[in-house]
């Protein structure tokens, strides 16, 4: 029984276009990377589909740093934090992380975790007790919906952005604590979080801000220390998550929030507390990886990703104009998440494979990760990326549109 239903699903999955399939790289996180071609090889690709944002996952100096800590501490942790696996390169780390942020907010302290995930999951359901609601953007990554869900607190979901419609829920509460809970960059869409509105509204209503920067660490902010940074906000109020897996280059994510926070998360959170600890390896290169994000070659960094976005966004609206027929629509985004709405699945898996049959990957993104009706694909930029990179998609894509608005 349990077979068949499984099977009537996937059935169901695939006559929708949601069928989700992985490709097997055989070379490091690159722009241009060797991809499995289904028939026991692999070819090269041109990748736009990766979170690498400012090319640091295959850098030399972190690949070394890596190296360096396997010999210093081996290839695993051996425990969870607690019991004996927490590192003087986890501890590290953990004070570095808590000096970037400690302008933003004041006695911070930084928890590193095993992925972002277990950080929302860890962060909600040690904060979110039954005296507590959570006001979450409709829009939140699927971790914070998770964590929210795992939460023993009362849920409220507020329409994208919308910050009127949040007040108006802030007010006719009565809780004890009340978490406003936002991706900091939305994954899917690539805009921000009105978070100076946002921290307004918690200070007028006394509550907290939990904000998963997971798509602004690294990249906003003039030294990259994230999304707080750049729009130049600090209070206690954030708990700050960041990812150690995207524009850091490595893995891992982290919590940075007032130092009396993070001791509870130390000895509530469970996604914590009964888990082995990551490599130590992966904080030793994770040290290696900050020193270059908030150095002069991160610097230079962004400037070449902020010169990729606007080459980028440039041709789409271009192509946008000159086919208007494909019916492509191209989202507000001012950040390496540059996504193009194509509406139905099956168009927008068509035009996923097309690309790739031109030796380009992109990624189709489907319901339920964005809303049905706004299947896309979403282009994500890296530093790595050269113009001629940039260019070579754009002209992919004008040639797909002209044979679209002809078919």
């Amino acid at each position: 029984m349990l077979l068949e239903r499984l099977e009537q699903a996937a059935a169901e999955r695939t006559a929708r276009g949601l069928t989700r399939r992985r490709r097997t790289a055989h070379t490091a996180c690159a722009p241009h990377q060797a991809v499995s071609d289904g028939q026991g090889g692999a070819r090269s690709l041109l990748s736009f589909c990766s979170n690498d944002y400012l090319g640091l996952a295959n850098h030399p100096a972190v690949v070394d740093a890596f190296a360096e800590g396997a010999r210093r501490y081996g290839a695993g942790s051996g425990a969870s934090h607690l019991v004996n696996g927490h590192s003087l390169a986890h501890n590290q780390l953990e004070a570095e992380l808590a000096r970037w942020l400690a302008p933003c907010i004041p006695e911070a302290r930084a928890l590193y975790f095993c992925t972002g995930y277990m950080a929302n999951l860890a962060v909600l359901s040690a904060l979110g007790t039954a005296d507590t609601t959570l006001f979450c953007d409709k829009l939140n990554h699927a971790s914070l919906i998770d964590g929210a869900l795992l939460a023993r607190a009362d849920v409220r979901r507020y329409p994208h952005r919308n910050t009127a419609a949040l007040a108006r829920q802030l007010a006719a509460s009565d809780s004890l604590l009340k978490l406003i809970v936002t991706d900091g960059v939305f994954s899917m869409d690539g805009d921000i979080a009105p978070l100076a509105e946002l921290l307004a509204l918690a200070e007028h209503h006394d509550a907290w801000i939990v904000v998963d920067d997971a798509h602004g660490f690294g990249v906003l902010g003039e030294r990259g220390h994230g999304v707080l940074e750049h729009l130049r906000l600090a209070s206690e109020r954030f708990i700050y998550i960041g990812t150690l897996g995207k524009a850091a280059g490595v893995a891992g994510a982290f919590v940075a929030a007032h130092t009396t926070i993070v001791e509870h998360l130390v000895n509530v959170a469970r996604p914590y507390i009964y888990t082995t600890a990551a490599p130590p390896a992966a904080a030793q290169a994770l040290l290696t990886s900050l020193a270059l994000i908030t150095g002069e070659e991160g610097h230079q960094r962004r400037a070449q990703l902020a010169q990729s976005i606007a080459q980028l966004r440039a041709g789409l609206q271009t192509l946008q104009a000159g086919h208007p027929q494909a019916g492509w629509q191209l989202a507000d985004s001012a950040t390496p998440i540059q996504p193009l709405i194509v509406g139905g699945n099956a168009a927008a898996l068509a035009l996923s494979e097309a690309l790739d049959g031109d030796g380009i990957r992109v990624a189709a993104i489907r319901p339920p990760t964005v809303p049905e009706g706004t299947a896309r694909l979403r282009i994500t930029l890296s530093a790595a990326h050269g113009a001629a990179d940039i260019a070579r998609l754009l002209d992919s894509l004008g040639a797909l549109a002209a044979q679209w608005e002809a078919a």
